[in-house]
């Protein structure tokens, strides 16, 4: 059944809940509205700060955005949270362990929380997020924290995503020894070590420091990722977590790098919207005798799959 547009993002806009959480239904069902309500939230969109929030599971990632949550409240600010969750095997659908733990908040008509599933996609996020954070965004919110499930070294695809990206560590998980390797030491911008009340947290601290002084050269004027200590189950070290955000943000729009990276995660997501058209184009191919013709050139010798693929893509966008 389709639904009214118009209608609905003009109250999602009004902060009604119902009507946001419409929306991003829309999006996770890969709706056949997608495109008019894209083209609805378009120019409202572009003026939430984007974070992002990532590490191994135990760290305190649910629990350190909940904190954040709290801190950006007192500060006025309306609040987006898009907790992502692993996929039920089952189902398909998130666990909702994150929504859970964020329960304080359910009830502040400033806050919206919303917990997605992967649904096998890689990286830590939904395939959806880019646009369920369009849909916070346009609806008004000032703040926009996106928490990752628990990810590897090689699951940092929320970089591409996010303004400011934190990577959380916590001591006695060897979180230490598994940020020397590439992927996770690269994208944080801002590095928190919680649970700092245990035994461990300055090793930790100290470790990453240090991993940090190992890395890329950096000039006078660049940006070097601050280490916050925090106990965010008791909201210690929270407001110095969102000094050091502000400070990123500050830095970023004074040497024209947080509009790089909106540009660039525009980039990715059109990249993204047109790799899954020319799937989807290829997938109706299956059964259909042009590609059955190449596959047959291929095994007799006659063409090799790269040129097949190139001859089939150029079949598909029109391209000579």
């Amino acid at each position: 059944m389709n639904v009214d547009v118009p209608t609905l993002v003009e109250q999602a806009r009004a902060g009604r809940p119902r009507a946001v959480a419409r929306l991003i239904s829309l999006v996770e069902g890969a709706s056949p509205q997608l495109r008019e309500v894209m083209a609805a939230l378009a120019p409202l969109a572009g003026h939430a700060y984007v974070v992002g929030l990532t590490g191994s599971p135990g760290v305190g990632k649910s629990t350190s955005t909940s904190a954040l949550v709290a801190a950006y409240r007192r500060a006025g600010k309306r609040v987006g949270v898009l907790a992502v969750d692993p996929s039920s095997p089952f189902s398909g659908g998130a666990l909702l362990g994150d929504r859970v733990r964020m329960s304080d908040h359910a009830s502040d008509p400033g806050v919206y929380i919303r917990s997605m599933a992967t649904r096998g996609h890689l990286g830590g996020l939904a395939w959806s997020a880019p646009q369920a954070i369009r849909v916070l965004d346009a609806a008004g919110c000032d703040v926009i924290l996106v928490e990752t499930v628990g990810v590897g070294q090689s699951e940092v695809e929320i970089a591409s995503q996010a303004d400011t990206s934190v990577v959380l560590l916590a001591p006695g998980m060897g979180d230490g020894i598994q940020a020397a390797k590439a992927g996770i030491l690269e994208i944080g911008d801002v590095y928190v070590v919680n649970k700092a009340d245990r035994d461990g947290a300055d090793a930790t601290a100290r470790e990453l420091n240090h991993m940090l002084g190992l890395g890329e050269a950096r000039g006078p004027g660049d940006w070097r990722p601050p280490i916050v200590k925090t106990v965010a189950a008791r909201a210690e070290g929270v407001d110095e977590v969102v000094e050091a955000l502000e400070k990123h943000r500050a830095w970023m729009e004074e040497h024209g790098v947080l509009a790089e990276r909106r540009t660039a995660r525009a980039a990715h997501e059109v990249e993204a919207i047109a790799v899954t058209a020319l799937r989807e184009k290829i997938a109706d191919l299956r059964g259909d005798r042009r590609l059955h013709a190449l596959a047959e050139r291929i095994v007799a010798g006659g063409l090799d799959p790269y040129a097949a693929a190139d001859e089939l893509v150029a079949g598909l966008t029109g391209s000579a």
